[in-house]
């Protein structure tokens, strides 16, 4: 039997064990066994690395946008360079095919060096004075030390997502990554490491949100916490951040609806809806979670929707390459979805596909679709996080918007029509950060990444997402 691999934390430019003597072992979801062990980092390790980061912002932002810009473009390099060995760190411990993987790592790899673009790009103004001889400058500065949380779901790519804002503007970063997938998050501080980033610029914690993650949002040497997860994980950061007023960039739970229109290319829809649900096991916030047919279309969608989710294959990614789905992340996922379905299949949903975990090792669940179901329905409202997807019959568009905006949730939308005029109706009224016409949910790097109401707080991607890491200077300056 072997042993696991011990990882360590990266802080101040080492690599270190923490304060604490206890480890964590991370679970391979596809076998159920333990590919590694890392350090359960607590307060105390947060904190050191938030002082780290404290001592090196200064000198940090004292560089030329263009030099902070040339670091990133190493890191990016060098995962490159060491792309394979990483998306078999993904694939091992989170569960996900290899082609999602290799897509995640080479993202990853493309968005750092599209942020270090906007070194010569963001910039202030100088605005009109009233008063004779005096010019009004707005410079654009570095908030200080920012911080990271990170789920499991996409863990590589969301380093990047807050990094490299981060640094480009002169913020130094405290990361930490969720502990079911840190492996990858390690493999990244090591190439921080063979870059030779200025020490304390980047710095990674293991451990648990309810120590680490809690004193990366309620420390008040903190500028700014950026975390991605759920809504619950939301409340308890922004409970701490609030206790120092520490500003909070959040990107929470989804609930996502596709609407259905009657003059939709059924063929587009059915299989841009279904790979929206199923990719990552239905692991995404932004993706289709409802779905929302017309009724004049409602049969033949629905056969062929039952068509197309059939053939889905599901498991080890590790050892299949003719898959598109792998495990859940966890038992307690595994648990939680299947706890869904049965409440729908409770309260009067048909099930018509999947539903049932299969025997064998592994978090293993199978696409999953409900038919008959009612918008009144917990399954229509709750986030699943999993391979299922409920199916609503409508009559008009107002009916089909209002129950797109009846949730808590206002990630993403989507509608699949051929008539602009229905969807630039649906654009105006529909209550969601984000609406996807005629195509999947998947969000461009230029682009912004934003929630509305429980779904979160600011956002990421392109300028507006650069300026979540920048503050506002205002000087008067009289000649």
């Amino acid at each position: 039997m072997s042993v696991p691999v011990q990882h360590l934390m990266y802080i101040d430019g080492q690599f270190v064990t923490g304060y604490g003597d206890t480890w964590i072992d991370v679970i391979n979801p596809a076998t159920e066994t333990v590919i590694s062990r890392i350090p359960d980092g607590n307060a105390e390790d947060a904190r050191k690395a938030i002082y780290a980061a404290e001592r090196a912002q200064p000198e940090w932002e004292a560089l030329p946008a263009i030099e902070r810009a040339g670091w990133l473009r190493k890191i990016s390099a060098r995962i490159r360079e060491r792309a394979s060995e990483i998306s078999a760190l993904i694939v091992e411990e989170g569960g996900k095919i290899q082609q999602l993987a290799d897509v995640e790592v080479a993202f990853t790899a493309d968005y750092i060096d599209y942020m270090a673009e906007w070194a010569r790009r963001y910039e202030g103004e100088i605005l009109q004075s009233d008063r004779p001889g005096e010019n009004i400058l707005l410079f654009k500065r570095a908030l200080g030390v920012t911080t990271g949380i990170l789920p499991w779901n996409f863990p590589f790519f969301l380093i990047a997502r807050k990094l490299a804002p981060a640094l480009l503007t002169g913020n130094t970063i405290v990361i930490k990554p969720s502990e079911f997938t840190p492996n990858n998050a390690i493999a990244f501080a090591r190439i921080v490491d063979e870059t030779g980033l200025p020490r304390g610029v980047f710095n990674l914690v293991t451990g648990r949100g309810e120590t680490v993650g809690q004193e990366l949002a309620g420390n008040p040497k903190v500028a700014m916490v950026s975390m991605t997860g759920s809504v619950t994980t939301g409340e308890k950061i922004m409970e701490a951040a609030a206790k120092n007023i520490t500003k909070v960039c959040l990107e929470l739970g989804g609930k996502a609806p596709a609407i259905v229109m009657d003059d939709a290319d059924t063929e587009l829809a059915v299989k841009a809806i279904v790979d929206s649900r199923i990719i990552n096991t239905g692991q995404v916030c932004n993706c289709a979670e409802r779905v929302y047919v017309q009724q004049g279309i409602y049969d033949s969608f629905v056969n062929r929707l039952v068509e197309t989710m059939k053939v889905v294959q599901f498991g080890n990614p590790a050892q299949r390459t003719d898959i598109a789905m792998g495990p859940l992340i966890n038992a307690a996922a595994q648990e939680r979805v299947e706890q869904k379905v049965a409440r729908a299949v409770q309260e009067g949903a048909r099930l018509v596909l999947g539903g049932k975990v299969p025997e064998g090792k592994g978090y293993y669940y199978p696409p999953t679709l409900l038919l008959d179901v009612r918008q009144e329905m917990a399954i229509m409202h709750e986030e699943t996080f999993g391979p299922v997807l409920p199916v609503v019959k409508f009559a008009t568009l107002d009916e089909a918007i209002a129950m797109a905006n009846d949730s808590d949730y206002g990630l993403t939308s989507s509608i699949y029509t051929r008539d602009l005029n229905t969807a630039m109706k649906a654009i105006k009224r529909l209550k969601f950060g984000e609406t996807y016409i005629n195509r999947e949910n998947f969000e461009a790097m230029q682009g912004f990444h934003a929630g509305w109401r429980k779904s979160g707080i600011g956002g990421a991607d392109g300028k507006h997402g650069l300026n979540e890491y920048l503050q506002t200077q205002v000087v008067y300056l009289q000649s």
